[in-house]
């Protein structure tokens, strides 16, 4: 690496062995602005940073006691919540590995398996008031398929915060193409008492990434009514 004119930029050499691809990605890490803070702060990634600009729009970290964390790695969100509400219990889960973070109980499973709901709730030994999801599908390359791939992931995370959530909790969820769909949106606002989307400055804005954020679950009458709907048992 050597470094270039023009305000300090970090100019990548090319590298044998790397392609063009890998080139332009290790340079846009390199000057990437919300990286170079992670670093400093001592957060795993920059979508910490995505966190804490979307908690101080909308306040869900105020006053929560148990947190899940859907898609954990790498820690990041999970680093975030221990400085800021510290007495917080957070369980995670992941497919991949996760470094240790003191006072996170970290589960290395899928997500989507039927067991998985009640491990999470067994570690966190309570009901929580807030489900996050971070959780992406591996990409394919095709759009469409990509989308609603994901979008199944995030109906499963809906789905598990509906059944488990304290009255008056949130749910907070990383969408793509522009917000969740019309037909999600719609559960989530009968569920929920208010329904935002929201992209923070943390987010890349070539990046189709944004967040749903729902507010003050409605609580056992919801689940009584869901319960009761055909073809839930």
């Amino acid at each position: 690496m050597s470094r270039g004119g023009g305000g300090g930029r970090t100019r990548v050499k090319t590298g044998r062995g790397r392609t063009v691809s890998s080139n332009r990605w290790l340079a846009r890490q390199l000057n990437d602005p919300y990286v170079k803070r992670a670093h400093a702060d001592g957060f795993r990634s920059r979508s910490a940073y995505k966190l804490i600009e979307l908690d101080e729009r909308f306040g869900f970290l105020r006053g929560v006691r148990h947190v899940v964390d859907l898609g954990i790695a790498p820690g990041g969100w999970a680093q975030v919540i221990r400085k800021q509400v510290p007495k917080a219990t957070i369980v995670g889960i992941d497919l991949l590995p996760v470094d240790p973070i003191e006072g996170v109980a970290i589960l290395e499973m899928d997500f989507m398996l039927d067991a998985a709901p009640d491990r999470l709730i067994e570690a966190l030994g309570s009901a929580p008031d807030l489900v996050l999801s971070d959780m992406a599908a591996n990409t394919v390359g095709h759009t469409q398929t990509d989308h609603l791939r994901t979008m199944g992931l995030v109906e499963a995370a809906a789905a598990f915060a509906y059944d488990v959530l304290k009255p008056g909790g949130a749910f907070v969820a990383k969408v793509f193409a522009g917000g969740a769909d019309s037909a999600m949106v719609a559960d989530l606002k009968r569920n929920f008492t208010t329904v935002k989307h929201a992209k923070p400055a943390a987010s890349r804005k070539e990046s189709s990434e944004w967040y749903v954020v729902a507010q003050g679950f409605k609580g056992e009458a919801l689940r009584a009514e869901r319960a009761a709907e055909p073809g839930i048992e």
